[in-house]
């Protein structure tokens, strides 16, 4: 779809509109950002192999549809990959999924938008992605340090190293210590060199006062707030929007306390480890622990994130 970039972004989505139109004729999930598209489907592994060729034949499908729009499907650029427990994943037939008559290898990592996806949801590729990148930043600034004003320093640092910390974080809410710790690490080594302190003195009290820094675990809950306070505003994608429902709309709940202080409804998980970490559980469980005057509708963005 590359040569559609130059199209007036509506027109580009009027053009490829029908993409998610043929993966709905499957009961194929899709979502699109710009001209990457992503298909999913829920399923047992039980019935795999049956549904292998269902998603198959549905990709067969777009793929006729954009060589009639003199599109391309590049499957060579196309990753498929399975997500679930250890368990789960040991039972899926590796063989079973055949694309343009060859077998797809299902990858233990894919990439998208730069995050890198692994099968059992742990990030620990795309944590390690990003501190390797960090920290080359890092070792490059701590060479000039000294010909560089604390401003100057804090405005490289916060382009180079924290956007790319912050960057699709909320997807690490859940996530485990041992590997949030590689990212705590960024931070501290961020600033240690803003600071200049040495790499084994004591950092956590810079972090708080002087740099006014959020440890790792409480950026993603930042994150996380933000994105939940944007689908109560109602300026946020659909699709997040109705995952949101107030426990006050629940004709059998509404005189509760909980409606009284504005929570959210917490569907219950079937699971205890993918469950709870997704949007839909982890979004209004993260909402309902914020203070309930920071929940106020008539607070603004900007008044919300100061008192966050």
């Amino acid at each position: 779809m590359a040569s559609l970039r130059a199209l007036d972004p509506i027109l580009f989505l009027l053009y490829t509109a029908d993409v998610l139109v043929i993966a709905g004729q499957y009961g194929v999930s899709a979502h699109s950002y710009a001209d990457d598209t992503l298909l999913y489907i829920h399923y047992s592994t039980d019935s795999c192999s049956m549904l292998f060729r269902h998603l198959t034949t549905c990709i067969n499908e777009i793929g006729s549809w954009m060589s009639s729009k003199r599109l391309k499907l590049n499957s060579e650029k196309t990753q498929f990959t399975c997500l679930g427990s250890r368990y789960q994943l040991a039972k899926v037939d590796t063989t079973a999924f055949i694309f343009n008559n060859s077998h797809i290898n299902i990858l233990s990592v894919v990439t998208c938008l730069g995050v890198e996806i692994d099968q059992k949801l742990a990030f620990s590729d795309h944590i390690r992605c990003i501190s390797r990148r960090c920290f080359y930043w890092l070792r490059q600034f701590r060479s000039v340090r000294r010909t560089l004003t604390n401003d100057t320093t804090i405005a490289l640092v916060n382009a180079s190293v924290i956007s790319r910390v912050d960057y699709c974080n909320a997807e690490l809410t859940g996530a485990y210590d041992i590997h949030l710790r590689q990212l705590q690490g960024v931070l501290n080594a961020a600033a240690n060199l803003v600071v200049r302190k040495r790499k084994f003195d004591g950092i956590s009290d810079t972090l708080r006062d002087v740099l006014h820094w959020l440890p790792i675990r409480q950026r993603t809950a930042y994150k996380l707030s933000v994105l939940m306070f944007n689908c109560l505003h109602s300026v946020a994608p659909g699709y997040l929007i109705t995952m949101c429902q107030p426990v006050s709309e629940n004709p059998g709940r509404r005189y509760l306390r909980s409606a009284v202080r504005r929570d959210l409804v917490v569907p219950a998980t079937r699971t205890v480890r993918f469950g709870p970490r997704s949007f839909a559980a982890a979004g209004p469980s993260t909402w309902n622990t914020l203070p309930v005057g920071l929940r106020n509708q008539q607070l603004s963005a900007v008044s919300f994130r100061h008192h966050l």
